[in-house]
């Protein structure tokens, strides 16, 4: 299996329609033990959700801006496994004046709190976690992306977040690769996700992959971006670091569709 025997650290999980539930599910499927993280007002959804696990497992409350949760955390990884061989980071906010076409008038705080949780965390997350990866030989972590290449209606602060996430994405390749540890980042195609649907305008995401995605992409079918994940986490992509992987139906590939008269 591909993630036989792997300890895999799952952030974010909230719903059984989230990116991470699917990524834990598909991991336990392929042999990984896995722990998943939940936060606040979530964790009750958070532990409800790990019990339609193949195998339900253990949730570690993680606001991950809080330096005490992160502590606990890899004390706690630390005691249970001594090791990690992979995580997912899938962790995002941005205030809601942050959002919704209100971007020339979002305070700098509030781009700053979009800043840290959506992309510095990355790499709180990764510094965190490396002396375990370390004690495992090496490893892998990967990140929830979405298109940033160009600006969307409402996506405002967020975009830029995300912007800046692939770019932590490429310098943490840079400094973890001494180590063994490959960091990557998926740019999904947009899914009917608790999290997607809180963004104003979400359901014009969905209009324009109907009409431009060369592949047909299901908004309610998470399961091809948790594939990937799970080869990125695996030791199937012993080379690959500092990338940029699309699973969007190759969307981010073509200008306009095909007219229907063409099709």
């Amino acid at each position: 299996m591909l993630l036989q025997d792997k300890k895999i650290l799952v952030t974010g999980v909230l719903t059984d329609d989230s990116i991470a539930w699917h990524v834990a599910r598909i991991a336990q499927e392929e042999g990984a033990e896995i722990v998943v993280t939940g936060f606040g007002r979530g964790l009750r959804l958070t532990e409800r959700s790990v019990q339609r696990l193949p195998s339900e497992c253990d949730v570690i409350e993680l606001d991950i801006n809080d330096t005490s949760h992160v502590d606990a955390m890899v004390e706690d990884l630390e005691a249970r496994w001594g090791k990690v061989d992979g995580a997912l980071h899938a962790i995002a906010f941005a205030p809601e004046d942050a959002l919704g076409g209100n971007f020339l008038n979002t305070p700098a705080e509030s781009a700053q709190t979009a800043f840290t949780t959506s992309a510095f965390s990355y790499k709180t997350l990764a510094v965190a976690l490396l002396p375990l990866l370390e004690r495992a030989g090496g490893g892998s972590l990967v990140t929830l992306d979405f298109d940033n290449s160009q600006a969307w209606p409402a996506y405002d602060w967020m975009g830029v977040a995300k912007s800046a996430l692939q770019s932590v994405t490429r310098y943490l390749a840079r400094d973890l690769g001494p180590h063994n540890v490959r960091v990557n980042a998926v740019s999904a195609g947009p899914l009917g996700t608790v999290a997607a649907k809180s963004i104003p305008g979400f359901s014009r995401f969905d209009e324009v992959w109907g009409e431009r995605s060369p592949l047909p992409w299901d908004t309610s079918n998470p399961e091809p971006v948790a594939r990937m994940v799970c080869v990125l986490l695996s030791d199937w992509a012993p080379m690959t670091s500092g990338e940029i992987v699309h699973v969007d139906g190759g969307f981010h590939a073509v200008a306009a569709g095909t007219p229907p008269d063409e099709g």
